[in-house]
């Protein structure tokens, strides 16, 4: 017996390493961390509105702008979603995460007391900077070539 023909790495081919390398392959063709603090905003807006602590007595958070509260939280998880299964519509999907993180501020108790507003506009903005990756590295000029031989061959005088 031999080893010859044996993989360098026997367990590459398992069903986690595939799925991990599949997820990753996914997630580097759309603003995954965009969608990701984008859904991640909704959670404190949501929440803190509707929010009872129990001491001594009851305090509840709960106001009349519960209802926006919910619709912007909302709003905000459809975003997630569609900037990581359409990433065609970042932009949109950017500038309306930024500005529903900014309206909650008034809205849902100071933005889910700031941590829901930071979030979306980091996400929103995250998805604003993103772009998709363009796949031909081929065509970009060599970057280890010099300058004053890129500018020689252009046609260009050298120095005289």
């Amino acid at each position: 017996m031999t080893s010859a023909g044996a993989p360098a790495h026997p367990h590459s081919d398992s069903g986690f390493a595939r799925a991990r390398r599949d997820f990753r392959a996914w997630r580097r063709t759309r603003p995954f961390w965009a969608g990701l603090l984008v859904l991640l905003a909704a959670a404190p807006i949501i929440y803190f509105p509707y929010f009872n602590l129990s001491l001594a007595l009851s305090v509840a958070m709960s106001t009349t702008a519960g209802a926006g509260s919910l619709v912007i939280g909302l709003t905000l998880i459809v975003l997630g979603g569609l900037l990581w299964f359409q990433p065609i519509i970042r932009f949109f999907a950017g500038c309306v995460a930024v500005f529903l993180g900014v309206l909650s501020l008034p809205i849902s108790n100071f933005g889910g007391f700031f941590v829901g507003t930071l979030l979306a506009a980091g996400g929103g903005l995250m998805a604003l900077a993103w772009g998709p990756v363009d796949g031909h590295p081929q065509d970009m000029p060599d970057a280890a070539e010099e300058p004053s031989a890129a500018v020689s061959r252009a046609g260009g005088q050298g120095s005289e």
